[in-house]
């Protein structure tokens, strides 16, 4: 049995990920990659949800979870953690459609991205999740008294 490649990083981590599965899908994730650090250079990839089961998730994140990048056998799906509170005017968005919260790209083999359309996208969760976190917090007045 093979054993796994250790991984030292998220971003090794995906880059594994991309390599080992030497398809469309690994293209197409590489792909959407790029276009998310194009339209967010400060966006940070991470590893999540992790099981004995399964490897993990690429995450990209700022100020919060802006999308996950998953591959199924038929698709690439990218879901947007608040996807449901963006607006879609390219209407990108063709999965998850019922939910409250997410929203999703499923991309299947040959289909084009919209890649102006995709970094806005990427753009807008990146500013709705750091909207109201840059507001100083409202000091709480001391019970103490100087006299």
């Amino acid at each position: 049995m093979k054993r796994p490649v250790p991984v030292e990083s998220a971003s090794a981590f995906i880059d594994e990920k991309i390599k080992a599965l030497a398809d469309w899908r690994g293209k197409m994730l590489a792909k959407v990659r790029e276009i998310i650090r194009e339209a967010d250079p400060e966006i940070v990839e991470e590893r999540k949800w992790v099981k004995p089961t399964n490897p993990g998730t690429p995450v990209w994140s700022h100020g919060g979870i802006v999308c996950t990048g998953e591959t199924y056998k038929n698709a690439v799906k990218l879901t947007f953690a608040k996807g449901a509170a963006l607006k879609d005017p390219a209407r990108l968005f063709n999965s998850s459609l019922d939910g409250n919260v997410r929203r999703a790209i499923d991309i299947h083999e040959g289909e084009k991205i919209d890649q102006a359309a995709l970094k806005d996208l990427i753009r807008a969760a990146v500013a709705l999740n750091l909207k109201g976190k840059t507001k100083p917090k409202p000091r709480r007045a001391s019970s103490k008294r100087a006299d």
